[in-house]
């Protein structure tokens, strides 16, 4: 199996053009489009209670700063370090945002997504995602693709709510595993960007959400490869030359 063939467009862009991003917030108008059919949807739980940002906090500051540069008209700007800044909470900052696109992006399909369509977690058949983690799944598991993104996103807040590993009080040092962490947060969620893409895209592209996932791919990707979270060709699997045109055309 290989992935559906892929005509690549963005958010606020015609469908012919890799033009540098355009619109000021497009988590904002992500989340717009989303609402109905995550409140539509019965098998959705809609989006996990996303990590509180409160104002005047260095968070509040990065994530405003994050918002402006989305709107200077370049991907590729936007996920710099701003200057003085600290790295990790750069990080932190963006792997939660990355975490609510992604998860407001798979709630709009889980209707298409379930046991019966979807038995495995699977990108294509050369690349299936096995569970595992250090409570309830000690082993790689075997999964069908819904059980496995409950999991993940389960997985992936329990992690954003840790005090001792996401500091949100001002001062508090971030762990010396935090790298690995946030290494391995963006690999598994990749895996459901994965899927959407190599199982989901006609659907996607029926409700009309094909230029939010590529703009939120496509952040990603540069995000990515930026701050060096992912090592070679082998992270990015069946969506590799998606990838690779991503990369170029910012």
């Amino acid at each position: 199996m290989e992935c559906p063939e892929l005509h690549v467009t963005f958010s606020g862009q015609k469908a012919d053009s890799y033009a540098s991003y355009h619109s000021a917030h497009h988590q904002i108008f992500l989340a717009d489009s989303l609402r109905f059919f995550l409140n539509s949807n019965a098998r959705s739980k809609g989006p996990f209670k996303p990590r509180a940002v409160h104002k005047g906090t260095t968070n509040y500051q990065l994530r405003q700063f994050a918002e402006a540069t989305l709107g200077s008209g370049s991907l590729r700007k936007a996920v710099k370090l701003p200057e003085g800044e600290d790295l990790n909470e750069w990080l932190a900052v963006n792997v939660v945002d990355f975490y609510n696109q992604i998860n407001l992006l798979y709630g709009s399909i889980t209707e298409f997504c379930s046991p019966q369509s979807c038995p495995e977690m699977k990108a294509t058949d050369e690349f299936e995602y096995l569970w595992q983690d250090s409570e309830n799944y000690k082993r790689p598991t075997k999964m069908s693709a819904p059980q496995y993104v409950e999991h993940l996103m389960a997985w992936v807040q329990s992690n954003i709510d840790n005090e001792q590993m996401f500091p949100s009080r001002i001062g508090v040092p971030f762990p010396k595993t935090f790298t690995n962490l946030l290494r391995q947060l963006f690999k598994r969620l990749y895996r459901v960007y994965a899927h959407i893409y190599c199982h989901h895209y006609p659907v996607i592209v029926h409700l009309g959400l094909e230029p939010h996932l590529n703009t939120s791919f496509k952040h990603y990707v540069l995000f990515v490869d930026e701050h060096s979270l992912a090592s070679g060709k082998d992270f990015w699997g069946p969506l590799g030359d998606l990838v690779e045109s991503m990369l170029r055309s910012d």
